[in-house]
């Protein structure tokens, strides 16, 4: 059953309208330390809170089966309604680091009904090249995450309140979007019963367990890359005397990965998701192993290397996601995803405190070496995949 043409645009735009809630944090940081005397401490804690709530609901969601047993257009849209209301709390007059840590935490807990889910409900309308599919939809998240830091580029946040307003909008536009036009899929396969173990039981199938340790090298090295990414900015205008803007240029590299999620989705239907996954995963390994070097490139090779790394880093992300999705059973499809995505973050959270400790210690030149481990790991579980 071919689905109607309408429902991987909406799909794609609610996407992007609830991610944008997850840097949108991030790219006001500066404004929330100003405003209440954040630490370097507890900034880096603030900036991983988000990560760490959507660990904690995705494995919950997992655990609990919600995916698979629960309509996803409905969890998706309440999850959206909560989502805007955590971020709109960043608004409240009398702000503490504790309560910006809760809300951001919040914000990344219901964002574990969000893009996980996301995927789920494109994996219940399409049951054929989901790789093209799954770049759409990741790489609306990646424009989504990007959006923020757009905004604070525009200079549009004078007062910082407005890229909060933006975000929570957005996030509420796109659950509606999906609770009134985007029904449950008719190649969803519903399961009738909690079982807690079963998400567990998926790393036994040989093609699912290769696929995932692939996704998990991956994320390793991407949202440190991209949580970083203005630090390498700022150190190269140092070094090198330039005045790059570092929202603006961290919004064109994140926005240069969505580029490659879309480039991807259509390559994958010629090559195949594994093709895509290993050589973007080798080819932002290599990377990763001479990032010291292109802080002492000139300004354009250096823009461009940085790009370039942006769109690799990110367009095997959809790509893994088609591959543990055909590699589960179609009753905990969803399980299967939102499981995998929880592994997946927790490793980022660890990436991203790694490379902040390193920061404080280390020449910011040479911390993004430390990213390389991930796609070593990856490449390796990923040859041998079929």
């Amino acid at each position: 059953m071919k689905p109607k043409p309408h429902i991987l645009p909406l799909l794609v735009i609610a996407q992007f309208a609830c991610t944008s809630l997850w840097f949108a944090g991030n790219a006001i940081i500066d404004d929330l330390s100003l405003k209440i005397g954040l630490t370097d401490g507890s900034m880096s804690y603030i900036l991983s809170s988000v990560q760490f709530g959507f660990i904690t609901g995705t494995l919950l969601f997992a655990a609990l089966l919600i995916a698979d047993r629960y309509s996803p257009s409905k969890v998706f849209f309440i999850c959206a309604m909560f989502g805007a209301l955590c971020n709109s709390s960043l608004l409240l007059e009398n702000l503490t680091k504790e309560i910006i840590f809760f809300v951001r935490f919040g914000t990344g807990f219901f964002l574990a009904g969000i893009y996980p889910i996301g995927m789920k409900i494109a994996a219940d309308y399409f049951d054929t090249r989901l790789g093209k599919v799954l770049g759409l939809l990741v790489g609306a998240l990646v424009l989504g995450t990007a959006f923020p830091f757009l905004l604070t580029a525009l200079d549009v946040n004078t007062n910082y309140t407005l890229i909060i307003k933006t975000t929570s909008l957005l996030a509420v536009l796109g659950g509606f979007i999906v609770f009134i036009c985007i029904p449950n899929g008719p190649f969803r396969k519903p399961s009738k019963k909690l079982q807690l173990k079963a998400g567990l039981s998926l790393f036994s199938i040989t093609a699912f367990k290769k696929s995932a340790f692939g996704y998990f090298g991956h994320m390793w090295e991407l949202y440190a890359f991209w949580a970083f990414t203005p630090l390498a900015i700022k150190t190269y205008n140092e070094i090198n005397t330039t005045s790059f803007s570092i929202p603006l240029w961290t919004f064109v590299v994140i926005t240069c990965g969505a580029l490659a999620c879309f480039l991807g989705g259509v390559l994958s239907i010629r090559f195949g998701s594994r093709i895509v996954a290993f050589i973007s995963l080798l080819t932002s390994g290599v990377f990763c192993l001479i990032s010291p070097a292109l802080f002492l490139v000139s300004p354009i090779p250096f823009l461009m290397s940085w790009c370039i790394w942006g769109m690799m880093v990110a367009a095997d992300s959809p790509q893994f996601s088609s591959l543990v999705a055909n590699a589960t059973p179609l009753v905990l499809k969803g399980t299967g995803l939102t499981l995998v995505t929880c592994i997946g973050f927790a490793l980022s959270i660890f990436s991203i405190q790694l490379l902040s400790f390193l920061s404080l210690s280390l020449n910011p030149t040479i911390i993004f070496i430390f990213l390389a481990f991930g796609p070593i790991f990856g490449l390796y579980h990923l040859k041998s995949t079929k």
